[in-house]
């Protein structure tokens, strides 16, 4: 998948026309890329244009307009575009109550490490977390991290031939699985092209 560029950004003033429609398109979009592991872990899978809309509200709320500066949002977000032979995902550890998020944030350290893709009867894959930065401590987890998952040709194959995408997550303090729909299998195989 390519990279964003300058050219692919709108400047301020023409984001904020565009902003409403296009939130509304990445809304639609990102249903469909969206797989909920159990009730408290949700991936998200980026691709371009889930980007490009972080890129946008990152140069709008901080009001960035000079080149260096996009410059450096679009080196920090265009690593979370798949490269075509991965999946990346952003994973959110979701508990309304504040206090039961940071008990369960410090119970569930190290999960970002034992999130896993199955196809079919392929070998599971575990994904690659927080390549940019340690989102973890030796006391806790950070409700947000962001992952890869790594695709072999041969699960890529498996995937292609209609074999079933799941996710699941065995930690000792949550265990979750889910199979996505046929129509969240399609939006990511797009992500392997």
């Amino acid at each position: 998948m390519k990279k964003l560029t300058h050219a692919d950004l709108w400047k301020l003033e023409d984001y904020a026309r565009e902003r409403a429609a296009f939130r509304a398109r990445v809304i639609a979009h990102k249903k469909n890329r969206t797989v909920h592991l159990g009730e408290h872990v949700t991936l998200v899978f980026e691709d371009r244009l889930t980007i490009q809309y972080q890129v946008q509200e990152m140069l709008r709320i901080e009001r960035i307009f000079e080149p260096q500066a996009i410059d450096e949002e679009l080196g920090a977000y265009n690593p979370l575009i798949p490269d075509g032979t991965n999946l990346k995902a952003t994973m959110l550890i979701e508990y309304e109550d504040v206090e039961v998020r940071k008990r369960e944030l410090e119970r569930l350290r190290g999960i970002e490490d034992m999130i896993a893709l199955e196809i079919g009867s392929e070998p599971p894959i575990l994904a690659i977390a927080d390549e940019d930065l340690e989102r973890s401590n030796e006391t806790k987890t950070s409700a947000v991290h962001f992952l890869r998952f790594e695709l072999p040709p041969a699960a890529t194959a498996r995937l292609r031939a209609g074999d079933p995408l799941s996710f699941a997550v065995e930690h000792p303090h949550y265990s979750a699985r889910a199979t996505t729909t046929p129509t969240v299998r399609e939006a990511l195989l797009a992500d392997l092209d």
